[in-house]
């Protein structure tokens, strides 16, 4: 196993003649929480789908020491598990139906203990098992796309926006079940516009503007770091 789970060397990405991202260049560890934070436009969504393989990108990405695999379904296999901003679910399927398409790779008898942590961790979703997903409020929604995401088994999560829309309760809630999935082997890789709560719970951080990398460092220094402080992070609130 590579000490580097995720590395992003210059990757640059382009919709039409317009270039979004400008060489763009991150890394991350096994185990770790790393954020991306900047305003909303940045290029945080697009850099996320490019390490997924779903817009066209040149630089270089690299997946446990390898070149990631060329397919997003050979990337979803390898272990890499994007839950959306939009969070895509099925609102016409129940919400014991969602979570059993994002283990449509595993056998019967897997899916089935998979289910059964999944209800253990999201016992809210456990009591609305037989709801349409379209009727769940917005913090259920977020947390069923993390479950049907966790259940593909992934070894890196990338999460985009996951506060986005809910009342400051449910953002905690949300980002403290982020924080504890860490314990469970799960890397994430975490694009936030509520930078000082993402910073919180993450070991890295960087911030992106303009589709370019401005500052990095530890998760603690960024949130202490003045400049960023009163530039950016008091907005962020």
């Amino acid at each position: 196993m590579s000490e580097t789970l995720l590395e992003v060397r210059d990757v640059h990405v382009s919709y039409g003649k317009a270039e979004v991202l400008h060489g763009v260049s991150l890394s991350m560890k096994p185990g770790s929480i790393v954020t991306v934070i900047g305003a909303n436009g940045a290029g945080k969504t697009t850099m996320l789908n490019a390490i997924m393989g779903l817009v066209p990108y040149t630089g270089t990405v690299e997946y446990d020491g390898k070149p990631v695999p060329r397919s997003i379904e050979a990337r979803v296999a390898a272990g890499l598990c994007l839950v959306p901003e939009r969070r895509e679910l099925f609102s016409s399927m129940t919400v014991e139906d969602n979570i059993r398409l994002g283990g449509f790779l595993r056998a019967a008898s897997e899916r089935e203990a998979m289910e059964h942590d999944i209800y253990q961790r999201f016992p809210r979703l456990a009591e609305r098992r037989k709801q349409l997903a379209g009727t769940l409020s917005g913090g259920e929604r977020q947390m069923l796309a993390l479950a049907r995401a966790l259940m593909s088994k992934p070894r890196l999560l990338l999460l985009d926006e996951p506060s986005l829309g809910l009342a400051p309760k449910i953002v905690a809630d949300i980002l403290a079940i982020v924080g504890e999935l860490r314990n469970t082997g799960v890397s994430i890789l975490l694009v936030e516009q509520n930078a000082r709560a993402a910073l919180e719970i993450a070991d890295e951080g960087y911030l992106v503007e303009v589709g370019e990398i401005r500052k990095s460092g530890k998760a603690a220094d960024l949130a202490n770091d003045p400049a960023l402080m009163e530039g950016y992070l008091g907005r962020m609130d």
